[in-house]
Parts: structure tokens; sequence; C-alpha cells
């Protein structure tokens, strides 16, 4: 499968909190408890199919600064194609993520994306690698906004996540959602029930798939084929260290098994496996595991799911 992802690629640093709320004291020592890494959705995603097996191509833009030249050198690391990720601002978005280690997961992102939202990718420069590809994930970074229509009339799938909505009409994300063929988001900032929230997306919205996570709770998914959708509950294998980034892994899962030909329903199983499996670990972009990975594991779960 070919992957053309764009989106955010930044500096994250994770900080191991005792507990929400965070205590006022001068200092503490949270012994390997701070982490930097590189990370970002688009990087999240792009690092995530590439472990799965697909041929990833990914566009980005990075700051003309000692973070942009770390990332560079990331991409050198892991062997990653950089030629589609252009050094066009001044400074590179950094985040911090403060995370408490356990099972609820709960975690408080800060994300400084300086000025990155005041620039845009030039389709000219991708659109030969948006022709080839089979899919194109186009992160909702403002800078992706003119690709949502290149994508579309180069007849290919896009898929996208938007992340927290709480108005289906929502200014900043409606291009991304109109265009979407596959779109995700987040329970976490719906203004009524998910179910009821789901219904009216998939009347305001064309695409054929709508899945909103539910973190600890599961998934719902809509098929518009079949117009039902689906309740899937959340995989626990225990475990949690931080579950930044379970998102991203469960998008990305999701579109590797089901644009390879997985019934929905399946590649959403799969896609929490995944998601599972990478919350195990600390930061955005580590901890994905391969296809073996997965299907040791979806053999043997006893999944809990009902469709309506």
């Amino acid at each position: 499968m070919k992957f053309f992802v764009s989106g955010l690629v930044n500096v994250e640093t994770n900080l191991r909190v005792r507990s929400f709320p965070v205590t006022y004291y001068p200092i503490d020592y949270p012994f390997f408890g701070i982490n930097t890494t590189i990370s970002g959705v688009g990087y999240n995603i792009a690092t995530a199919a590439k472990t799965l097996g697909d041929d990833v191509t990914f566009a980005s833009l990075i700051g003309r600064d000692p973070e942009g030249r770390r990332i560079a050198r990331e991409f050198e690391r892991i062997g990653m194609d950089s030629s589609l990720v252009f050094d066009d601002v001044e400074q590179t978005p950094v985040s911090v993520i403060l995370y408490e280690a356990g099972a609820d997961g709960r975690r408080q992102i800060y994300s400084d994306l300086k000025d990155i939202q005041q620039h845009s990718l030039d389709p000219n420069s991708v659109i030969a690698s948006v022709q080839a590809s089979d899919v194109c994930v186009l992160c909702n970074s403002e800078f992706n906004r003119a690709l949502l229509s290149v994508a579309h009339a180069a007849g290919k799938k896009i898929a996208t996540d938007v992340h927290m909505l709480n108005d289906i009409h929502d200014e900043f994300n409606a291009d991304f959602m109109r265009y979407a063929d596959i779109l995700f988001l987040s329970d976490e900032d719906l203004p009524v029930p998910p179910r009821e929230f789901l219904v009216k997306l998939k009347k305001e919205y064309a695409a054929e798939i709508i899945v909103i996570g539910l973190g600890e709770d599961g998934a719902l998914l809509y098929e518009r084929a079949t117009d039902k959708i689906t309740a899937l509950d959340a995989v626990d294998i225990g475990g949690v260290i931080n579950t930044i980034g379970a998102g991203d892994a469960m998008f990305t899962a999701f579109n590797h098994y089901y644009l390879r030909g997985e019934p929905a329903v399946e590649a959403l199983k799969r896609a929490e496996v995944f998601a599972a499996l990478k919350i195990r670990h600390d930061g955005g972009a580590v901890g994905f595991a391969t296809e073996a990975q997965v299907e040791e594991l979806y053999k043997t779960y006893k999944f809990v799911c009902v469709t309506e």
C-alpha cells in the first residue's frame, strides 16, 4: 500500500507527573520520567504505516533552527525520505505532554505551533507523489488545505483525523471533513453523546467511513455502504504507560487494513489492537507494532462489538 502522508512533525517532550491536577512544588525528580523525541501527528502516522510495511512518502514543514536539524537527522537515522520535508519556516513546532502513568491514560498537551499555520505546502512540489499513492492521508494542518482539492482531482482516497470537534460545521475543519473518504475524530470535546454526533456527521458529510474514538470505551464506526453503526469495546491488555499517539495509531492501522481489503469492522479490531500495543510505550511516535504482532493478539483476543 502506498501512503502519501502530509502533516505536522515536531519535537515532543513527555513529562510523567504524579497525578492530575498537578500539585505545586518548586522541584521534582521524576527519574526517567522526562523523554524528548520526534513526534507530531503526521510523523506518527508515517512512522506507524512504515512499521506496518506500507510504502510511505511523507511531506511536512520544519524550521531553519536546531529543532529542525534534529528532525532531519532523525529522518536520516530511520531511513525515511525527507525530500518533501521543507525547511520553509523560521521555527519548528514543539510540544510538551504531561501524562499520568496508568490505565486511565490521562494526559495534557501543550502544542506550540509557532507560525506554521501561516504557511502552505506548494501543491506542485508534491503532485507526483499524490498521483503515485493509493491513499492521501492529509492531517488537519493549515498547510494541507490546498492539497485537499489536488488529491480529490487526482481521484485519490483521502483520509483525515480532525481530532476534537464541538460543531459539525467547525470552520477550520469543514474543508477536511468535506473531502474526507475516511474521517476520524475523538469524543473528547463533543457537545452531545457520540452516537448522536455521529448521526449528524454522516448526514452532513459524504465520507464512506466515520470513526469516533472513545478512549477507554472503544470506538464507534459508521459504514455508509451498509448505513450501520458498530460499537466496539476497547482492547484492554494492560501495561498502559502513555496514551499519547493512541489515536494516530488507531487511525493509521485502520487505513492500512481497510484499504487493503479487510472489512471495516475487522480493520477497526486490528487498529484497536495496534493502539493497545502502542500505549505501552512513552512517546507519540514509538511503540508501533508489526503486522505479525498485531495478528498474534488479534487471533486470540475476545472482541466485544454490537452493530445496529
